[in-house]
Formats: structure tokens, sequence, C-alpha cells
């Protein structure tokens, strides 16, 4: 009975880990109908949602069940409160990802992102999913060395969003639809940081015990 227990927990585990492979995959995806104005990936993204969404259900209905059935305590309970916030972190960026396959489409067949800032869109992408990868990582191996480098991509994630800010702000050269359209994507690649942070601060306090503001704080700390 204890065997088949510790299975399910880290199937749980596993779970998770296939769902950010999901949202890595919307992001790619997303991303590449954003800048190359391609309107059947965009669509796919979209379309794909829905099982993102479906995962988190799933996902979630099987924590619930383990926490009514085995009455967890330590570091298997923490684990159970943390895979339910950590699935539901996973499907709010796979929302993000949807939106910006959103943006391609309304926009196609013109290209979203003006010439200038295309380096810089593919730039926060990039540190989106490097951030993505190492926070699934993270979740598996419970590294929290790694998870202290998610937060410092989400600092360059932030630096590139206000820088991006910015230039938009001045209104020159722009239209009214680039702007809002701009507005819109940087805010949704800086909140895919966001999450990859929030989802490595959950493995530090399944690991710790304690809340973490800072990975910075718990690099140290090894045991699973």
């Amino acid at each position: 009975m204890r065997e088949a227990y510790q299975s399910d927990l880290r199937h749980l585990v596993d779970d998770l880990v296939d769902m950010a492979s999901m949202v890595e995959s919307a992001l790619s995806d997303a991303t590449d109908a954003l800048l190359d104005g391609d309107l059947a990936l965009a669509e796919r993204v979209v379309a794909a949602d829905p099982h993102i969404d479906e995962r988190q259900l799933d996902l979630d209905a099987k924590s619930v069940e383990l926490l009514a059935r085995q009455s967890p305590v330590a570091t298997d309970l923490r684990l159970l409160v943390a895979s339910l916030r950590m699935s539901s972190s996973l499907e709010r960026m796979g929302d993000l990802c949807a939106h910006v396959a959103l943006v391609a489409r309304r926009t196609h067949p013109e290209l979203a992102v003006p010439e200038q800032h295309r380096e810089q869109i593919r730039r926060m992408s990039d540190l989106a999913l490097a951030a993505l990868r190492d926070a699934a990582q993270v979740i598996s191996d419970r590294d929290l060395a790694l998870a202290a480098q998610v937060e410092k991509n989400d600092d360059e994630l932030d630096e590139l969003q206000q820088e991006i800010a910015r230039e938009i702000g001045k209104g020159e050269g722009y239209t009214n639809t680039q702007i809002v359209d701009l507005t819109l994507l940087i805010r949704f690649y800086e909140r895919l940081g966001d999450h990859a942070v929030s989802l490595v601060r959950r493995v530090g306090f399944l690991v710790t015990g304690d809340a973490v503001d800072t990975l910075g704080q718990a690099t140290d700390v090894t045991e699973f």
C-alpha cells in the first residue's frame, strides 16, 4: 500500500513536468507564429490550450484524491499542496501562450511586432522558455541552485519589458494598434517569467517547509 502511495506521488511530479513540456511547446509555437506571421501555427496553439486546462483538472483531481485518501503529513503534504499551486501557474502560462497566438491571429497577414522590436521579443521568449525548462527540472530534481537562475532570467525579462515600454511610450513611428499589441505582448512574456518564478518558489517551500521570497536564500539546500 505504501509503495503504491509513493508511486502516486512520483507520478504527480511526472505529470507536472509533462504539463510544463506542453506549455513549453505552446510558448515556442506562439512566438514563431507571432514573428513569422504563421496563421496555422497560431491556430494550433489556441486549439491546444484546452488540453493544458484538462491536464490541470486531472492533476488537481489526483492531488485532492491523495489528500483525502492518505491524510499525508510533512513533505508529502507539502508536495500535494504545492502541486495544486504549480498546476495553476502552468495553466495560466498556457493561457498566456494562447494570448500571444491570438495577437498573431488577429493581426494576420500583418506582423504584430515591428522590425525594430523583433529581436527584443525573441529574447523575451527565449528567456521565458529557459525559465520554464529550468523550472521543470527544478520540479523534477528539487535543485534550488538552478531555481535561483530562474529568478535571474526573470530579472532580465523585467528589464526588457521596461525597455520596450519606454520606447513605445514615446509614441513615435507606431500606429495605435501596434502600441496596444506591443504593450500586451511584453506583459504576456513578463508574466510568463513571473509564473516560472512562482513554480520554483513552490519547490523551495516543498524542500524547506518555509515560504521563500527569493531562491538566493536557499541555494545550499540539497536534501530531497
